[in-house]
């Protein structure tokens, strides 16, 4: 199969049914031995200082790996994928803009996914059989996620990876779903996170300090039990059709609608009441920060805002903010107890 990058997840279903491999440059590039060199090699090109990261790093891996055909988000992800997207024209590659409704409806999406196949040469009713071949691939992914949360066997960690890899499945479905399936058996004959460590709940685009960040948490007892986009990325909701499967995909649309889903899985994901807090990541330069007003409006649950840039690891200063964070979580447990039901739907943010 011809591989195809692709910005972000998107349906892939598509471009499997017109014989394309789909590769997420986000995680080739997060991946990569050496990320900072990839950014380098954007920067080396022209782009700026003040870019973000990420858009740097989708660059330098088409010039390192080879990519030369790419699937680009222009609506409902980064503005910045817009010129990245001339960019790659100017350079050779062979690009296809792709844009998510404005809104979740099923008909407009319907409509989307038509021209897309169209562009692709293929049809909706062969990605829809690959939406049900892909099902137990993610269903798997799913009872993972559970495993986290319900019985407190998997790391963040290996949540956070094995969900925002699911956006390409490793360019590899039969493997990783194998490798998903073992990892849940491993799991299962763990023993399960100590009952006093802090329940962490992420919010946001994936971190570039991914690995930092969760292992840091865990040194300071710490565990992360949801990870809202990468979870959207596993596609976890019961539906009909590709059109309604992308249209409950809640990362393209409006906040008030990642809002909804964020508030239903803090409350399952804490079914004793507990509320610990919640860690929202930023990325630098991105107009998607802008919505920590709204969350710390909204959530009224103790959140730390931490914000990434081109440092593939957590620095001393965010350590430090973790750590305060969480000493101010445990002192207000031990202070009184904290309803998430009150909390959640509560105006008052909790600094």
């Amino acid at each position: 199969m011809k591989r195809i990058g692709i910005t972000t997840t998107v349906p892939l279903e598509l471009l499997m049914a017109a014989g394309y491999q789909p590769v997420d440059l986000n995680n080739v590039f997060i991946s990569d031995p050496s990320p900072e060199k990839l950014v380098n090699i954007a920067e080396r090109d022209g782009f700026p200082l003040n870019c973000c990261t990420w858009i740097k790093g989708l660059y330098g891996v088409c010039k390192s790996y080879g990519i030369d055909t790419v699937l680009c988000v222009t609506t409902g992800d980064c503005s910045n994928t817009i010129m990245l997207m001339e960019v790659w024209k100017l350079k050779g590659l062979h690009v296809l803009p792709f844009a998510f409704p404005p809104q979740p409806d099923t008909g407009q999406m319907q409509t989307a996914l038509e021209k897309l196949a169209d562009t692709l040469g293929t049809t909706l009713a062969a990605a829809e059989k690959l939406r049900l071949e892909l099902g137990p691939v993610r269903a798997a992914v799913h009872r993972l996620d559970k495993l986290t949360w319900h019985e407190g066997k998997v790391s963040g960690y290996e949540n956070h990876f094995w969900q925002v890899t699911s956006s390409d499945f490793n360019q590899d479905k039969q493997k990783y779903l194998t490798d998903v399936n073992e990892l849940y058996q491993s799991c299962r004959k763990r023993k399960p996170y100590p009952s006093d460590w802090l329940r962490i709940a992420y919010i946001g685009v994936p971190p570039v300090f991914a690995r930092d960040l969760y292992g840091y948490l865990e040194n300071n007892e710490a565990t992360v039990v949801f990870n809202e986009i990468q979870r959207q990325f596993t596609m976890p909701y019961p539906i009909g059709s590709l059109a309604e499967q992308y249209t409950r995909y809640t990362y393209p649309y409006s906040i008030y609608d990642r809002l909804k889903d964020i508030k239903t899985e803090i409350g399952l994901r804490c079914p004793d009441g507990r509320v610990d807090g919640v860690i929202h990541y930023v990325q630098a330069f991105c107009h998607r920060g802008i919505g920590d007003i709204i969350f710390r409006e909204s959530l009224g649950l103790p959140m730390l805002t931490l914000e990434g840039n081109q440092d593939f690891y957590l620095t001393a200063h965010n350590q430090t903010r973790i750590e305060a964070f969480l000493d101010m979580i445990r002192r207000g447990r031990r202070n009184r107890p904290i309803n998430i039901k009150t909390r959640l739907h509560s105006r008052k943010p909790m600094r």
